[in-house]
């Protein structure tokens, strides 16, 4: 399947999540160890904003990354953030581009169909920790969570994952017979029997 069909799926999702928020879940906390619902949001709008200027062939550094202010209507910021990404990702000539992402690395370009990849499945695991952190469901079917692992399966787990801006913490182990998503999960060091902390 078209690379930009699963992410374009994924994405959906998340803004599908989003739109169960009401105005008190915002400072809910997230599998995202630190971040409130707003914070994860911003990041995620950032990432947004980054990939679609990375796809325009605009060089950036890591600035274009930051995450994204979300102001009083923060489901409308995102979802103009989702719309853009997606946008950028749609004309067909974008498969043959290379893409900067300095989050990533500050010296290699990326063929279009890894870079979309990567924020595949940073949506994926973010529909993920949006779903959780409101107690609702993350509706993907079986292919895309089956794409999203062959992504994480090739993520690198080594020393690059215990540095505080890691993108990902070390793999967890997994329970036999785990679903793909759990398996995205625990790869990419995810407990998928995570809860909120109780509130003090």
């Amino acid at each position: 399947m078209d690379i930009r069909k699963l992410d374009r799926a994924a994405v959906l999702e998340t803004v599908r999540i989003l739109e169960q928020a009401g105005p008190a879940d915002w400072d809910l906390p997230t599998p995202c160890s630190g971040w409130t619902l707003r914070q994860l949001v911003a990041h995620m709008t950032g990432q947004h904003h980054g990939f679609a200027a990375a796809a325009a062939g605009t060089e950036t550094d890591l600035s274009a990354w930051r995450p994204g202010a979300l102001g009083d209507d923060p489901l409308k910021t995102y979802r103009a953030a989702a719309e853009s990404a997606l946008a950028a990702f749609a004309p067909q000539g974008v498969l043959t581009r290379e893409f900067t992402l300095p989050e990533i690395s500050d010296t290699r370009r990326f063929p279009a169909t890894v870079a979309i990849g990567f924020h595949f499945l940073d949506h994926v695991v973010h529909g993920w920790d949006l779903a959780r952190a409101l107690g609702v469901s993350l509706d993907l079917d079986g292919e895309t969570a089956e794409a999203a692992l062959v992504i994480a399966l090739r993520v690198p787990d080594d020393e690059r994952r215990l540095g505080p801006d890691a993108l990902f913490r070390p793999a967890l182990p997994t329970a036999p017979g785990a679903r793909s998503l759990d398996l995205v999960l625990t790869t990419l060091g995810r407990s998928p029997d995570w809860t909120a902390p109780a509130a003090l």
